[in-house]
């Protein structure tokens, strides 16, 4: 390791940060607060939201608010509403290497970290994100290397969390390195595959991963001890360019539509078929996707739940088909019993392809054949999903997607001014990031 972690998280400059990392993070946190956005109206939210209120009150740290809700809890509360806020949609920005996600862990926890210890300026923000994501992403891979089982995000974002809420707090190399350790020792080690199977509440883990890391943090500055993570201090080979290389700016991709990750390459390849060959949904009798073996285990031909079609594969791939778009709409409870929507669902066939498990090593792969009404089949090639940093989406498809889903919920003019800001927020003075902090935590109302 040319770096040891607990000194690249002390030592991190927003000079030491370069341009094209910066970027990544503007955009992720307008990703981010989209998302959340549309989340904070989800059942999955408002539970967890009146979960916290009952457990996690203020304390000697602080009053922190909730992503979207404006009332005030402690750090790790807020953290834990705001984490499952975000993970209500599964619309949030990710890491295919890591088969996870940081930023529905991070910005909850971070913004909640950033609220208790006001004044800070855009600067200050960005090198804790800088940190959380480039340590989260390594853990995640460290822990994937030494861990047989598949982890939710939560398990590895803990470690960046609590990294990146020491920095904040102050604390020495010595008690970040601790703090890695605790977030990694209390990091929920949840089974992200018993979530593909059946799909709850639980989705990826980071609901107990944000106040995990957040709870390390404040534990570390106290004297608490907890080193070494051993994500972070037994498998160098995952930093030894720490500081050097970016993991956040190669690994990082976004998501066109609110459902797993899994599930898009199969829904991009369907809406590719619709618009080459001009077809009406009425003109599809059936559908073959060919793909990964664990994107076969998201089956939900019929899913009764919002988590159920989170976690399904071919229902949206039939919305896409159906109704030209996976959006807000198709978030409804009403859109669950489209009977056209149904009826192509159930008529999809999910087929476990050996070659596309063996390729699916960072990437995502799926092919789909449709079978029409009159007899003909029609294939599209085998693809990745977009999004993915060979596949990039836009700053205009960034935009357009934060405006859908943002704007019913907060409304044009808040939106609006939150996109301003999110687009230079690393350059902001503690005024105009106070204000940014503002428009991200206040409820939907004010």
């Amino acid at each position: 390791m040319s770096v040891p972690f607990q000194d690249f998280a002390a030592g991190l400059t927003i000079r030491d940060i370069p341009g094209d990392a910066l970027r990544v993070l503007r955009r992720s946190l307008l990703d981010t607060m989209g998302v959340a956005a549309v989340g904070s109206t989800t059942q999955m939210s408002q539970i967890a939201h009146r979960g916290a209120r009952a457990l996690f009150g203020p304390g000697d740290a602080g009053g922190a608010r909730v992503l979207m809700q404006g009332d005030r809890l402690s750090p790790a509360g807020a953290a834990m509403a705001g984490a499952f806020t975000v993970d209500s949609v599964d619309a949030h920005d990710g890491t295919s290497p890591c088969k996870g996600h940081a930023g529905s862990a991070v910005f909850p926890a971070l913004l909640a970290a950033a609220d208790v210890r006001k004044p800070m300026q855009g600067a200050d923000f960005a090198v804790l994100l800088a940190v959380a994501y480039e340590v989260s992403y390594r853990a995640g891979l460290a822990q994937h290397h030494m861990c047989a089982d598949y982890h939710t995000s939560g398990a590895w974002t803990a470690v960046g969390v609590a990294v990146a809420c020491a920095r904040a707090l102050d604390a020495s190399p010595e008690q970040i390195r601790h703090a890695a350790g605790i977030g990694e020792y209390h990091g929920p080690r949840s089974q992200m595959m018993r979530c593909i199977d059946h799909p709850t509440m639980l989705r990826d883990g980071v609901g107990w991963g944000a106040p995990s890391g957040v709870t390390a943090a404040w534990l570390a500055r106290e004297g608490f001890t907890g080193a070494p993570a051993l994500t972070c201090e037994d498998a160098p080979q995952f930093w030894d360019d720490l500081g050097e290389a970016w993991r956040l700016v190669s690994d990082t991709h976004y998501k066109p539509y609110p459902c797993c990750r899994w599930a898009h390459p199969a829904i991009d390849a369907a809406a590719s078929l619709m618009q080459i060959h001009n077809l009406h949904h009425s003109n599809i009798a059936g559908v073959e996707i060919r793909t990964f073996h664990n994107a076969t285990r998201l089956a939900g031909h019929q899913p009764a739940t919002p988590d159920e079609f989170a976690y399904s594969i071919a229902f949206p791939v039939a919305a896409m088909i159906v109704r030209g778009q996976i959006g807000l709409p198709e978030l409804t409870r009403e859109t669950l019993a489209d009977p056209e929507i149904l009826r192509i669902s159930n008529a999809t066939q999910l087929i476990d392809d050996e070659h596309f498990t063996r390729i699916s090593v960072g990437k995502r792969w799926a092919q789909v054949t449709f079978e029409l009404t009159n007899g003909d089949r029609v294939s599209a090639e085998p693809c990745t999903p977009r999004g993915d940093t060979d596949q990039p989406l836009s700053d205009a498809d960034i935009s357009e997607k934060f405006h859908l889903f943002s704007d019913p919920v907060i409304g044009a003019e808040r939106a609006t001014e939150l996109e301003t800001l999110c687009a230079g927020f690393d350059s902001l003075d503690a005024s105009d990031f106070g204000r940014l902090l503002d428009l991200c935590l206040s409820g939907p109302g004010s």
